[in-house]
């Protein structure tokens, strides 16, 4: 039996335990508070960077701080084993190989960073190094899907070593990266890991949770014989290598976190497709009411019109509310142009920074919250519920986690919250999230 490893987990956004139970998760880095994390008697606790919403400079700048004290906090607990992860999109949309490269100048000497981007429970998954998407059950190279033509990640290409060739502008070619193929992932890696070296990049093919336990074993005793790993993943690879067994409350029964039966409140910022058709059927179910928040009035940056639109939302929120509904507060769904990604990204700050206005003005006795959207999730943990550290509950769904809030919590104690990712569930994902809370 080989030793637990910590497991640090940088997430991009808040939603990579959408696989876990249990753990921590913190949206603040300084050495005290990376401490809770490694001292934890969980194995695994994520540290929510966020990075996936910030610029290139800024991703690495923060990567960088989080690494420091990161070393800092491990020389003062006195951690020996441990694995990090870059949790990012399992669609390949993030800062590759920004993070990795910070994360491996900084806490050095690994022997080899893993792609592994499969996220079974989200329909993603890795065949001959080829990552698919399954579009309405359809297996769907992830270059032909609307994620590869994000306007700040695009990309061309699903064969992952071409990835990475197009990631790292060839300094990376696709010759040099190592492939684990499913035959050999099946039947056994242990000596081909136990012979990387000088951070040797890899892809890892997945098709499902089984294929990773056995990969994360053979990991596990790689790490007991003194190899150092680095992973770029989906959230799966957790799953595998955590190991944490059932969550303490089942889905379907997490109506019993709800505060005194009350109506809740949900917060949608995401606009992919698929979060657009699940905002339609949760329109539909019974007491949930519509809010939508014409976000085209912060393109001019002006205060007034900002402060306006901010009154008149949380007056509608107050009604609805008072009639004992549930407000599903929205942001309008046409997809504005704009002239640059530095734009694009100041725009998605200001809606942002709406939005946790929005938040922090719920009334208080809300029953449960759910934030729809990664980002959305990140700032509703960090700055509308201004949140150092939370404890995970599990999930509500699959890919769907759930925590809940902390007694002394000054405005909203006790408070079920669900981190539902933009691009996960089916189109009735959200209305069943509801429901479950409503205890339907």
């Amino acid at each position: 039996m080989t030793n637990q490893p910590k497991i640090i987990v940088l997430d991009d956004d808040p939603t990579g335990s959408q696989t876990v139970h249990s753990c921590l998760l913190l949206t603040q880095w300084d050495i005290e508070t990376l401490k809770l994390g490694l001292t934890d008697a969980v194995p695994i606790f994520f540290i929510l960077t966020n990075t996936r919403a910030l610029t290139p400079d800024r991703a690495a700048a923060v990567t960088r701080e989080v690494c420091r004290n990161l070393k800092t906090a491990i020389a003062q607990v006195g951690t020996q084993d441990f694995l990090v992860v870059s949790r990012s999109d399992s669609t390949l949309r993030g800062h590759y190989p920004i993070e990795t490269d910070v994360i491996a100048a900084e806490l050095g000497g690994f022997d080899a960073h893993f792609l592994m981007p499969a996220f079974f429970e989200g329909g993603r998954i890795t065949r001959d190094s080829i990552h698919y998407l399954l579009v309405n059950g359809v297996e769907t190279p992830v270059h032909k899907t609307e994620f590869a033509r994000d306007s700040v990640f695009a990309y061309s290409h699903s064969y992952l070593p071409d990835y990475v060739a197009e990631k790292t502008q060839g300094q990376i070619p696709a010759d040099r990266v190592v492939q684990f193929l499913l035959a050999e992932v099946r039947s056994g890696s242990l000596e081909r890991l136990l012979q990387l070296e000088r951070n040797r990049c890899c892809v890892v093919d997945g098709e499902q949770q089984s294929d990773f336990d056995k990969f994360a074993a053979d990991i596990l005793v790689a790490v007991s014989q003194g190899k150092r790993f680095l992973f770029r993943s989906g959230a799966s690879i957790l799953t595998s290598l955590a190991n944490l067994g059932t969550q303490p409350i089942p889905a379907t029964e997490m109506s019993k976190y709800v505060r005194d039966g009350k109506p809740g409140a949900v917060i949608i910022g995401s606009h992919v497709q698929k979060t657009t058709e699940q905002l339609n059927q949760l329109l539909q179910a019974p007491g949930i009411v519509g809010v939508e928040i014409d976000v085209s009035q912060l393109v001019d940056d002006n205060p007034e019109m900002r402060a306006a639109l901010l009154a008149t939302t949380i007056d509608r929120i107050a009604t609805i509310h008072t009639a004992g509904d549930t407000p599903a507060i929205y942001t309008s769904r046409q997809e504005l142009t704009f002239n640059s990604v530095q734009t694009r990204l100041k725009f998605g700050e200001a809606v942002s920074a709406l939005l946790m206005d929005i938040v922090r003005a719920l009334p208080d006795d809300i029953g449960f919250l759910i934030s729809k959207g990664g980002i959305t999730s990140n700032d509703t943990l960090s700055k509308g519920l201004a949140l150092s550290v939370a404890r995970s509950i599990g999930q509500i769904l699959p890919g769907c986690s759930a925590i809940v809030t902390s007694p002394t919590h000054p405005q909203f104690p006790n408070l079920p919250v669900v981190l539902f990712p933009g691009n996960v569930g089916d189109a009735d994902a959200l209305a069943t999230a509801y429901l479950r809370l409503e205890g339907n």
